[in-house]
C-alpha cells in the first residue's frame, strides 16, 4: 500500500509539472515516423526544429523590416572599410545548454570544422571566406575571399556548434546528435517517440527572460490531410501546411482564434537534372529548345487556381524575379524571353517539331532527334498534396504536346536526398525567399554548392552569372547592384535552367486560443513561417506569450 501511494504521489507531481508547462504544439514537416536526429548540418534526415531553436544564429536578418539585423549570439558585427573582412562580437557570458562557456573559440572551431569536413558545409562558406580567427574570447574575425557588403548575412547562415562535443565525433556526416548540446531557446528533448517529440527550454539560454514558451511539441503528421485535421480541430498552435479552402475548413471553425496570413514567398519551379545518368533524357534536358517547349506546355494559371486554390502568385518571369522581386526585374528581359515562360501548347508543339523531336517508334510520344527514347518521372514529396496536384497538371500538359512524363512521389527526405545527390531526372522544387534576388541566385547557381543542397538540383552553372552575383555583394550602391542583377537575370532567362510557375505563399496558420503575440498582417514585425528556411521563426517564437 505504501508503494502504491508513493507511486500515485509521483504521478501527481509529474502531472502537475506537465500542466504547469506552456507547450506550443507546432508542425514544420510531414513524416511517417520521427527519427531522432538533431545534426544541424544534415540537410535530409535531421529534424527541422534543429536550426534556430537548438542552434541559435549569430544574427537574424529581418526580411520583413528592410533586412535589418537582429542580434542573437552576436551583439554586433563590423565590416572593414574595404569590405574584405568582418568582425563579430559575441554577447558576454554565453553558455551552452550543458552549462559550459560558449566563446569565440567555438565559432572558430565550427568554421574550421566545415573546412575539414566540406560535406557539412551546406552553403559552401569556404568559397566565401579564406580565414577565421578568434581575436579574443568574444571576437571572431573572418577574412573574405572577395569584398562583400553582405558578408554578415552569408556567414550567419551556419549553425555554431560546441567544440567540446563535436571535436570527438568520428563521422560528423552520419552523426545523429541524439542528445544535442545547443545555444538556442529549446535544446532539451525529454520525450521522443516515433509519434511525437518535445523540445524544451534551455536552462542556460541567454535570453530566457523573453522566452515564454517552455516546450514545443511536434506530433507526427504524415501529409497535408493529417495536417489539415490537426489544424482544423485546434490541436496545432503554429502551422506551415497547405490547406485548401482555408476560410471554410479552418477559420470558420473558430473565427475568433483560427487565423492565417499568406504573403508572397519562395518561387516554385520545374527543373531537369542536366547531369542525369539517363543518357537519352540527358540529350533532351540539355537542349534549350526542349526546356523552352516544356515551359510553354505548362498551364500555370490552372496550377494556381486548381492545385493551389488561388493562393500562389503567378510567375511567368524567365529571369525568376516574379512578384517577390519585381523591383529588381529588368522589363527588357521579360520582353525578350517572356513568351517561353507563358502557357502556349501550340507554340510548344511547333518548337518541338522545329527541333526534331518526333514520334519515331510509334508509341505516341516524341523521341530525341536521333531516335532515342525520352521518358522521365517528375519527383515531388508524397505529403505535399498541392504540389502533387501541380505536377499532375504539368504531366498532363507535357503529355498533351507529346512528351512522356510521369509523376513519382517519394517521401520528403528521399526527395531532398535525390535532389542533392542528383539521382533523379526531373523535379518540382523551390528557391528560398530573401530580401533581394541575390540569395536565391547564390543558392541556385553556385557550382561549389553542387551535391550539398537541393537548390542546385538542376546542375546548371555559368561562370558569368557567378561573377555577377559576386559583384552584387562588392558594393552597397543600389544602382550597381541592379546593373549586376540585370545582366545575371538576362543570362538565366536566355538559358532557362529553371522553369518558374508560381510563387508559393508564405504558409502560416496560427491559433490565438492558447498564445498571443503572433506576427500578423496587421502587425507584420517578422516573417512568421515556421519553415526551416526562415531563421526569423525564432523571433516569432520569442514574441509569443501564453494566454492568461
Amino acid at each position: 500500500m505504501k508503494k502504491y501511494l508513493l507511486a500515485a504521489a509521483a504521478l501527481t507531481l509529474l502531472s502537475g509539472s506537465a500542466v504547469a508547462q506552456t507547450i506550443l504544439t507546432v508542425n514544420i514537416e510531414p513524416a511517417t515516423t520521427w527519427v531522432r536526429n538533431f545534426n544541424p548540418f544534415n540537410q535530409t534526415s535531421s529534424r527541422q526544429s534543429t536550426l534556430d531553436f537548438i542552434y541559435e544564429p549569430l544574427v537574424v536578418f529581418n526580411r520583413f523590416d528592410s533586412n535589418k539585423p537582429v542580434y542573437r549570439l552576436a551583439e554586433s558585427f563590423k565590416l572593414s572599410d574595404d569590405l574584405k573582412s568582418i568582425d563579430f562580437k559575441l554577447r558576454p557570458n554565453l553558455k551552452w545548454s550543458d552549462g559550459k562557456p560558449l566563446t569565440a573559440a567555438d565559432v572558430k572551431f565550427t568554421y574550421d570544422y566545415l573546412k575539414k569536413f566540406p560535406a557539412l558545409d551546406f552553403v559552401s562558406i569556404w568559397s566565401f571566406i579564406t580565414d577565421v580567427q578568434a581575436v579574443d574570447g568574444q571576437t571572431v574575425r573572418f577574412t573574405l575571399a572577395n569584398p562583400s557588403s553582405l558578408a554578415a548575412e552569408q556567414i550567419s547562415q551556419l549553425p555554431i556548434v560546441p567544440e567540446h562535443v563535436w571535436k570527438d565525433v568520428a563521422d560528423p556526416v552520419t552523426f545523429a546528435n541524439e542528445t544535442p548540446v545547443g545555444s538556442g531557446p529549446l535544446t532539451e528533448v525529454p520525450r521522443f517517440t516515433g509519434q511525437t517529440y518535445d523540445q524544451c527550454r534551455n536552462p542556460n539560454y541567454w535570453d530566457n527572460e523573453h522566452l515564454k514558451v517552455d516546450c514545443m511539441r511536434f506530433p507526427q503528421l504524415a501529409d497535408n490531410n493529417q495536417m489539415l485535421t490537426a489544424t482544423a480541430d485546434g490541436t496545432l498552435d503554429w502551422g506551415v501546411s497547405f490547406i485548401p479552402d482555408i476560410d471554410n475548413v479552418y477559420v470558420s471553425k473558430d473565427p475568433a482564434h483560427f487565423h492565417y496570413w499568406y504573403s508572397p514567398s519562395s518561387m516554385v519551379a520545374f527543373l531537369f537534372n542536366l547531369e542525369t545518368a539517363n543518357e537519352n533524357n540527358k540529350k533532351a534536358f540539355n537542349d534549350l529548345k526542349f526546356r523552352r517547349a516544356v515551359s510553354m506546355a505548362l498551364d500555370r494559371k490552372t496550377m494556381i487556381d486548381v492545385a493551389g486554390y488561388g493562393y500562389p502568385t503567378l510567375n511567368e518571369d524567365p529571369g525568376l524575379m516574379g512578384e517577390l522581386y519585381k523591383s529588381w526585374a529588368d522589363p527588357s528581359v521579360k520582353a525578350d524571353f517572356g513568351k517561353f515562360a507563358t502557357y502556349d501548347a501550340d507554340a510548344a508543339k511547333a518548337l518541338l517539331d522545329e527541333a526534331g523531336y518526333k514520334d519515331k517508334d510509334g508509341d505516341g510520344f516524341r523521341d530525341n532527334p536521333d531516335g532515342t527514347k525520352i521518358s522521365f518521372s517528375i519527383i515531388v514529396p508524397s505529403a505535399w498534396t498541392d504540389w502533387i496536384d501541380t505536377v499532375n497538371l504539368a504531366v498532363e500538359g507535357m503529355q498533351a504536346v507529346g512528351i512522356d512524363a510521369k509523376i513519382e512521389t517519394p517521401e520528403e527526405a528521399v526527395w531532398t536526398g535525390n535532389l542533392i545527390n542528383g539521382t533523379f531526372d526531373a523535379a518540382i522544387n523551390s528557391l528560398p525567399a530573401s530580401a533581394s534576388p541575390y540569395y536565391p541566385y547564390k543558392r541556385a547557381f553556385s557550382a561549389s554548392d553542387k551535391g550539398k543542397t537541393r537548390f542546385t538540383a538542376q546542375r546548371w552553372f555559368n561562370p558569368e552569372v557567378e561573377k555577377l552575383v559576386t559583384e552584387f555583394t562588392q558594393t552597397a550602391d543600389l544602382a550597381k547592384q541592379k546593373d549586376a542583377m540585370n545582366k545575371a537575370q538576362r543570362i538565366v532567362a536566355e538559358n532557362m535552367p529553371l522553369i518558374p510557375v508560381f510563387n508559393n505563399p508564405n504558409w502560416y496558420q496560427y491559433n490565438t486560443k492558447r498564445f498571443t503575440g503572433w506576427s500578423t498582417k496587421e502587425n507584420p514585425f517578422v516573417n512568421p513561417s515556421i519553415s526551416r528556411t526562415n531563421p526569423a521563426r525564432l523571433l516569432n517564437l520569442l514574441a509569443l506569450e501564453p494566454v492568461k
